[in-house]
């Protein structure tokens, strides 16, 4: 695809296909079609193969909106709430990593959003929410296992409360 932006009933049938591509995907698994996410979003078939030339090229623009969804939601979360929502994401989303075939880990996209990692432990910190000898490196640390965690193990919404509790009592001032 050319690097010119998109006209907007062509961003408009990528968002569509986007949406439908997760559900769908959640949903059948490995055994769902690029037909089916088609018939899903409403559009042809060439529409999908037009934004999206393989499969493989379709989850990993899930992935990538699923990042940048979560650096925006950085932006209005607390620490502990953005952290619960980078783990319940990886946890929603793993039909994606289990899709594509591969080992996938998650160190790269959480060091990625770093940045708006470090903005929020510092505001937790000065809030008096988070222990103030608590670092960025720690907290990188926990939330690559705990999403890791979540990608690759039964992870229950029990599992993933308990889990969370304990690394927020660490964590708490």
């Amino acid at each position: 695809m050319s690097s010119k932006p998109l006209r907007a009933d062509a961003r408009r049938n990528r968002e569509r296909i986007l949406a439908a591509a997760t559900e769908v995907f959640a949903a059948r698994g490995a055994a769902a079609s690029t037909e089916d996410v088609a018939a899903a979003a409403g559009v042809a078939i060439g529409t999908v193969f037009r934004h999206f030339p393989t499969k493989r090229d379709l989850l990993a623009a899930i992935l990538k909106d699923l990042l940048a969804d979560l650096a925006a939601a950085a932006e209005h979360d607390d620490l502990f709430t953005f952290f619960t929502r980078v783990v319940t994401a990886a946890a929603d989303k793993k039909f994606v990593v289990e899709l594509l075939g591969e080992d996938v880990e998650v160190a790269g996209p959480v060091q990625s959003l770093g940045g708006a990692v470090d903005a929020l432990l510092t505001a937790a910190k000065a809030g008096g929410q988070v222990r103030a000898d608590v670092r960025l490196d720690e907290v990188l640390a926990l939330l690559t296992a705990a999403g890791q965690g979540a990608l690759h193990g039964t992870w229950s919404a029990d599992l993933r409360n308990r889990t969370l509790a304990v690394i927020f009592a660490g964590l708490r001032a």
